[in-house]
C-alpha cells in the first residue's frame, strides 16, 4: 500500500493520541489498584492450578459458555476473534510503512489470513446475535444500554465489516483505501474505550482469574486487631480493587442471586460496581465510609452468603469476601444497628448458642436420649450443633443419625460441653466473637483427644474445617490450637457406608434440595443422592446442584427476623413441591427448618433429612 509522508505522519499522530488516551484511563486504574492496601498474607501458590484456570476459563471461555451456552459462545468468538486478529492488526499498521510481518503471498500468510477471515465471519454472526439479545430481546440481566456500549459494539461491527471485503478488494484501489482508513479509524477510537466501564474486564479479568483466592468464599484475614474490615477506602486491598474494576456487568450473579430474585434490594453486581465507583471518586486512601457513599448497607445485610454469585461469575470476582468485608466494617465501626443481630451476638457470647438457651438444656437432652459421652476411646465425635440440640426438627435428625450409626456398629460419643462454631457471627462480620467461640471449642476438642468429627450441619462443617484457621490471628506455635481433627458431613459418612445401609424398592419419589454450604461450599453433590438412591427414586428440581436456590437461612439471616419481598423459603419450597415428589429431602437442619416453616399448614409432601429417610428403613 503506497502512502505519502504526510499520511504516515498523520497515522503516527492518530496512533500516538489513541495510545495516550488509552493509558490516561488504564494507567489511572492501575495506579489506584497498586495504591490500595497490600493483601497481607496472600501468596500466589498452586501455579499449576492457576495456569489451568487461566487456560480453561479465559482462553477456552468454559465458564462463560457453560452459564449461557448461546450468548456465551457468541462472547467467546469475540475473544477468540480478537486473539486471532492480533497479528493481522499489527500487520495492518505496519503496511503503510512498507513492512509486513506475514506477507500475504507466502503459504503461512495465506493460511493465517484465511484463518482470520473465518473468525471475522464468526465474530460478525456473534455480534448480530448479541445485538439481537440486547436490543430486541432486551435480557433483564444485562446492564442498561449506554452510549458507550452502543459505540463499542458499533466499532467492533465496523472492524468486522471493513475486514471481510479485503479478501476481494485490493488495498491500492479507492474502495480498498477507504476500507483501510475506516478500519483504522474504528480501531483507533476503540483502543481508548477498552479501559472504560465494562470494557475493562477484557484487560483485567485474566489477572483476576489468575490471582483470585483459591477455594470457595475465602474471606481474607484481618491484618491486626484494629483492622475494621471494608469500612473505608483505606481498607480496600489490591485484590479487592482489581476484582471491583474487572466486573463485566454481565448480570450472571444477579440472575442467580436468591435475594434479588425474591424482591430484595441486594444485587451482587452493584457490590462490585459500588466499590469500582468508590475507587474512582474517592480513591483507595479515603476515609469516607463505603456503606454511606457507594454501597447500600441494607443490601449488604440481605445476603445469605449462598455463593451463587461467586460460583457463576466468569470474571473471577469473589463477591462473598467483599460482602463479608463490608459487614465487618459495619459491625466493627458500630454503624450497623440491628436488634435481632445484637441479640444473636449476646446469645452466642452469654450462652454459647444462637438461640440463647441455657446450657443445662443440652445436658438434660443428652441424658434423656442416652447418648454416649465422648471420652477419647470412640472413633467419632458427633458434633450436635445449635440446631441439633435446641431445634426440635434438628434434634429429630440427630436421633435418626444416631440410629444409623448404631445400626452400622460405629462407635461415637458427644461432647459434654459444646459451643456454637460461630458461623452466623462469622458471616455477619463479627470475627472477634467467632474467634472466642473457636478458641473455647478447640480447647475442648484437644482436651478430649478428638480426631474424627461428623456433623449433620454443613455450616458447622465449613466453619470447623476452614474458617477457624482462616480467621485466627497468627500467634507463636506454642499458643496456636490448630484444628487437628478431621470433620465430615453426615451425607459423606452415609455415602461411604452406603453398601451397609438398608435398601428399598425405589417406590418412593424423593426430590433433593442441595444446601448451599454442602454443595457450593464443599462441592458435595453426589453423596446425598447416592444415599437417597438406596431406598427411593430421585426427582431433580428445576434448579439443582450448583444452581440450587437458597432456603434463605445462611449468612446469619435466619436470626435477623422477617425479610422484605417474597420469602426465599416459600419460593424454594413451592419449587420443590411442584416436582410432584412425596418427600422433599435435604441435608442441612437449617434448610429442613426453613422449608417446614414455609409449609407449616401443608402436610404433603414430607420434609425430611436424608438421615431420616434412611432411618425409616431400619427396624427399631
Amino acid at each position: 500500500m503506497d502512502t505519502t509522508f504526510v499520511q504516515k505522519l498523520f497515522l503516527l499522530a492518530l496512533l500516538t493520541a489513541s495510545v495516550i488516551l488509552f493509558w490516561h484511563r488504564f494507567g489511572r486504574v492501575l495506579f489506584r489498584i497498586v495504591q490500595a492496601k497490600s493483601e497481607g498474607d496472600f501468596k500466589v501458590t498452586n501455579l499449576a492450578q492457576r495456569c489451568w484456570r487461566l487456560f480453561w476459563e479465559v482462553l477456552c471461555q468454559a465458564r462463560v459458555i457453560q452459564g449461557r451456552p448461546l450468548p456465551g459462545l457468541a462472547h467467546a468468538f469475540l475473544l477468540w476473534g480478537f486473539c486471532a486478529f492480533l497479528i493481522a492488526e499489527i500487520d495492518h499498521f505496519a503496511t503503510p510503512f512498507d513492512y509486513s510481518f506475514i506477507p500475504w503471498q507466502s503459504a503461512a500468510g495465506l493460511f493465517y489470513f484465511w484463518f482470520v477471515f473465518l473468525f471475522a465471519l464468526c465474530c460478525t454472526i456473534s455480534l448480530a446475535g448479541l445485538a439481537f439479545r440486547r436490543y430486541i430481546v432486551k435480557s433483564e440481566w444485562l446492564d442498561p444500554i449506554s452510549a458507550q456500549t452502543n459505540l463499542t459494539l458499533a466499532l467492533i461491527f465496523i472492524l468486522m465489516m471493513t475486514l471481510l471485503p479485503r479478501w476481494w478488494i485490493t488495498d491500492d484501489s479507492l474502495a480498498g483505501r477507504s476500507l483501510w482508513w475506516l478500519h483504522t479509524l474504528a480501531l483507533l477510537i476503540l483502543i481508548p474505550l477498552l479501559p472504560r466501564a465494562k470494557n475493562l474486564h477484557i484487560l483485567l479479568s485474566p489477572a483476576t482469574l489468575f490471582l483470585k483466592r483459591l477455594g470457595f468464599s475465602q474471606i481474607p484475614p484481618l491484618n491486626h486487631a484494629a483492622d475494621p474490615g471494608l469500612a473505608a477506602g483505606r481498607n480496600i486491598t489490591r485484590l479487592t480493587a482489581l476484582q471491583a474494576y474487572a466486573c463485566m456487568e454481565c448480570g450472571r450473579c444477579t440472575e442467580q442471586c436468591p435475594a434479588y430474585n425474591t424482591g430484595k434490594e441486594l444485587d451482587p453486581r452493584l457490590i462490585a460496581l459500588g466499590l469500582n465507583y468508590y475507587l474512582d471518586e474517592f480513591g483507595p486512601r479515603s476515609s469516607s465510609p463505603i456503606l454511606e457513599v457507594a454501597v447500600s448497607k441494607k443490601a449488604v445485610f440481605e445476603c445469605t452468603t449462598c455463593g451463587a454469585c461467586e460460583t457463576h461469575c466468569p470474571a473471577g470476582i469473589q463477591h462473598l469476601s467483599m460482602i463479608v468485608g463490608l459487614r465487618r466494617g459495619a459491625v466493627n465501626t458500630d454503624s450497623w444497628r440491628d436488634e435481632n443481630g445484637e441479640q444473636l451476638f449476646r446469645n452466642l457470647r452469654d450462652h454459647g448458642n444462637a438461640m440463647g438457651v441455657a446450657e443445662g438444656e443440652r445436658a438434660r437432652l443428652i441424658r434423656w436420649q442416652n447418648w454416649p459421652i465422648f471420652d477419647g476411646t470412640q472413633e467419632y465425635c458427633l458434633w450436635l450443633g445449635c440446631m441439633g440440640v435446641y431445634d426440635p426438627r434438628g434434634r429429630s435428625v440427630i436421633e435418626s443419625f444416631v440410629k444409623i450409626m448404631r445400626h452400622l456398629g460405629t462407635s461415637f460419643g458427644v461432647l459434654n460441653k459444646e459451643y456454637c462454631t460461630g458461623d452466623p457471627a462469622r458471616r455477619l462480620g463479627n470475627d472477634a466473637l467467632t474467634n472466642e467461640l473457636a478458641d473455647i471449642n478447640l480447647r475442648l476438642l484437644r482436651h478430649y483427644g478428638v480426631r474424627k468429627i461428623v456433623s449433620i450441619c454443613p455450616h458447622c462443617v465449613r466453619t470447623i474445617a476452614e474458617d477457624w484457621d482462616q480467621l485466627r490471628p497468627k500467634t507463636p506455635a506454642q499458643e496456636q490450637l490448630p484444628v487437628d481433627a478431621t470433620i465430615e458431613h453426615h451425607s459423606e459418612f452415609l455415602a461411604r457406608h452406603a453398601a451397609w445401609l438398608p435398601a428399598g424398592d425405589g417406590g418412593q419419589q424423593v426430590t433433593f434440595h442441595d444446601p448451599c454450604y454442602l454443595g457450593r461450599y464443599r462441592n458435595v453433590y453426589d453423596d446425598p443422592r447416592q444415599v437417597i438412591a438406596r431406598t427411593a427414586t430421585l426427582l431433580e428440581p428445576p434448579r439443582t446442584r450448583e444452581r440450587s436456590f437458597c432456603c434463605g437461612a445462611g449468612g446469619g439471616l435466619v436470626f435477623l427476623g422477617e425479610e422484605s419481598g417474597q420469602r426465599m423459603n416459600e419460593v424454594r419450597a413451592q419449587e420443590l413441591i411442584d416436582t410432584g415428589a412425596g418427600i422433599v429431602a435435604t441435608a442441612c437442619p437449617f434448610c429442613s427448618a426453613m422449608f417446614r416453616d414455609a409449609r407449616a399448614a401443608d402436610r404433603s409432601p414430607q420434609f425430611l433429612d436424608i438421615a431420616q429417610i434412611v432411618a425409616q428403613h431400619i427396624a427399631d
